[in-house]
């Protein structure tokens, strides 16, 4: 370190911890009076806090509130991509509920709801749109 940066260093390290003198706050506050100018722009009547009051509103609170409009139907869709949900959902739940509780299924009918299972995602799979979404959709909707 060079001669000036121990000064500077120094000064610094001699100068931590000094806080600025500041004037006193003045003791009292003057809100401004109205004046007639205030009348005639239209501006509101200043009032002392102490001089407000408080009123009960004119009306009934439960009269003016917001009433949303109802929404939108909730979306469909077609009886046959139910169907593939239903079998890619309800073949392993079903599975699992009677493992869970230890009940055998015929062999029959294990195999077909893994045949359930496989059909409905294969199903949903090859009907999937192949174009890709618009990069700029985030799925917002005003």
């Amino acid at each position: 370190m060079a001669k000036d940066d121990d000064d500077v260093w120094r000064a610094i390290v001699d100068n931590y911890g000094d806080r600025p003198e500041l004037e006193e706050p003045p003791a009292t506050v003057v809100s401004p009076e109205p004046s007639g100018a205030d009348e005639l722009l239209g501006r509101p009547e200043v009032q002392r806090p102490e001089e407000r009051t408080w009123e009960e509103p004119d009306s009934d609170w439960t009269t003016d509130r917001f009433v949303p409009p109802p929404p939108p139907p909730l979306p469909t869709t077609t009886p046959d991509r139910q169907a593939a949900w239903i079998g890619v959902f309800g073949s392993p739940a079903v599975l699992l509920v009677f493992l869970i509780l230890g009940i055998s299924l015929p062999q029959l009918i294990a195999y077909a709801l893994v045949a359930a299972f496989v059909g409905g995602f294969v199903y949903l799979v090859v009907t999937m749109t192949r174009e890709p979404r618009d990069p700029d959709d985030d799925g917002a909707v005003l």
